[in-house]
């Protein structure tokens, strides 16, 4: 049997300054696999010093991405579906 892939998010926040701790986390929970009640699970976290920072998620469509940052009490800006590289 064949799984259908879980479509893949991406989504910017434009002034986000994460403490280390916060990044040390995320960082586990992509590691672990970790997915919410939302059924969204980081991938990868691209941030930087100025507080630019790109999330990328696997998530059942776009809605669950704005509840999930909704529930860490966070703006969620545009949300994107993405594709890879084949």
């Amino acid at each position: 049997m064949r799984r259908t892939p879980v479509p893949q998010f991406m989504d910017f926040h434009d002034d986000l300054k994460l403490p280390k701790e916060a990044v040390d986390q995320i960082a586990q929970d992509a590691k672990d696999r970790k997915t919410d009640e939302f059924g969204v699970r980081q991938i990868e976290l691209f941030h930087n010093a100025e507080g630019k920072v790109y999330c990328l998620l696997d998530a059942p469509d776009a809605d669950a991405v704005r509840h999930h940052h909704a529930a860490l009490g966070l703006q969620c800006g545009d949300v994107n579906e993405v594709s890879q590289l084949q």
